[in-house]
């Protein structure tokens, strides 16, 4: 309509103008409701034809587009394990920050497991103190084996001296009685040894081995009861949290509310374009958006980002092939856009409806050398009609409230 009203201007006035004034034609005579079209043919044609290449030009390099919001992300609540509600920390809504506990599982299974644990960990301490007390009673062994084969030693050796020196003072039987138990207590002090030996080994080796083993398990118990009590993984809100004291948790039902994060959402909108627009966005491009939540206020906006695929066109594998027909509406561009000034969309809660102009700037282009005349005075042109869809723009911020709250019944 506004497109019309400015074409009027430059067409149908001209043409009455032409008609009242040249041609002495005047309103209700020989202008009457019913000859209007065949006085005024050229005007109200060239009109038409003109707010038509108005509108184009206009929606074409200044997108205009509905589809905006705010997307924010939801963080289901669930526990790791099941087990039936003990305690819980939050009402239905409330604030939590990251690692704050929201609700606790009954842990009585967990905590005998971490218990017997802790008890096997203390029971394998214990026997290594026994282990340290069986080497030194090993190392006083070795030393008593030495001391008994260092003795029998020297009696064999100062017999056999003295059978040197005198057969006859000692018998053949004797020196071989003494030599026996001369091996007998060598065997002894290689037992000793051995026996010495394993004690180092179940000390050094296999105890540390089986203390280890223990504190994993120790470890596994503790994070088992760990798992009972559900904690905030980021900082945010909990919403829609119905679970009680005395509910059974499972993993595979549904969740007991969801966690929005703090700053999810907030300072930046997502908005679809058509793809029509595909040539036309770019990154940096200046925009405004009204939304619902915030009548009567437009924020400025710059687009940071635009997405280079569109998202209907996406395959997932399946047991049939695809058919082009089954995408039936057209995807449309993903833009994301940031306010220009530093808390402007402070107001707008994630998730609000919005509206938004985007507008070329052809600057660049107009100012370079190689830019011919005509194509200057077209693109300034271009750049000088972003002004009527920004006032558009400035009569759906002042008719969206109404529009809501009257001809919508307020939804």
């Amino acid at each position: 309509m506004l497109e019309l009203l400015l074409c009027s201007l430059l067409t149908i006035l001209p043409d009455y103008l032409y008609r009242r004034y040249r041609q002495g034609r005047r309103l209700g005579h020989e202008i009457t409701i019913y000859s209007v079209w065949y006085e005024l043919r050229w005007g109200i044609t060239t009109c038409l034809m003109l707010t038509l290449a108005l509108i184009t030009t206009v929606f074409y390099n200044h997108p205009s587009t509905s589809n905006v919001t705010s997307l924010y992300r939801a963080i289901p609540i669930l526990s790791e394990t099941s087990g039936r509600v003990a305690e819980i920390y939050v009402g239905v809504t409330g604030d939590r920050k990251i690692g704050e506990p929201i609700f606790r599982l009954d842990s009585s299974r967990q905590d005998a497991a971490l218990e017997t644990a802790r008890r096997r960990v203390a029971e394998v301490d214990a026997s290594m103190v026994m282990a340290k007390a069986d080497l030194a009673a090993a190392d006083g062994q070795i030393q008593q084996a030495k001391g008994a084969y260092d003795q029998a030693l020297e009696e064999l050796q100062t017999k056999e001296e003295l059978q040197r020196r005198n057969a006859d003072i000692v018998a053949q039987r004797e020196i071989e009685k003494l030599r026996n138990l001369v091996e007998g207590r060598q065997g002894g002090v290689v037992a000793a040894e051995a026996a010495r030996l394993a004690a180092e080994t179940r000390l050094t080796t296999l105890l540390p081995a089986e203390k280890a083993s223990a504190e994993a398990t120790l470890a596994q118990a503790q994070v088992d009861v760990d798992k009972t009590m559900v904690r905030a993984g980021v900082t945010g809100r909990i919403e829609q949290f119905v679970l009680r004291v005395g509910d059974v948790v499972n993993p595979l039902m549904r969740p007991a509310g969801v966690l929005i994060p703090e700053e999810s959402g907030r300072g930046r909108l997502q908005a679809g374009f058509g793809q029509i627009e595909a040539q036309v966005m770019r990154t940096g491009m200046i925009a405004e958006v009204t939304c619902v939540s915030k009548p009567f206020t437009i924020i400025p906006m710059v687009v940071t980002g635009v997405q280079d695929f569109i998202a209907a066109g996406q395959v997932r594998t399946g047991e049939q092939l695809i058919d082009i027909q089954q995408v039936n509406r057209p995807g449309t561009i993903l833009v994301f856009m940031e306010p220009l000034y530093q808390g402007a969309l402070d107001d707008v809660p994630p998730g609000s409806s919005c509206v938004a102009n985007a507008y070329s700037n052809n600057h660049d282009i107009i100012v370079a050398k190689d830019t011919g005349t005509l194509k200057a005075a077209y693109l300034h042109m271009v750049d000088a009609l972003a002004l009527v869809h920004a006032l558009i723009l400035r009569i759906q911020a002042l008719v969206l409230p109404f529009q809501t709250l009257v001809f919508s019944g307020g939804h």
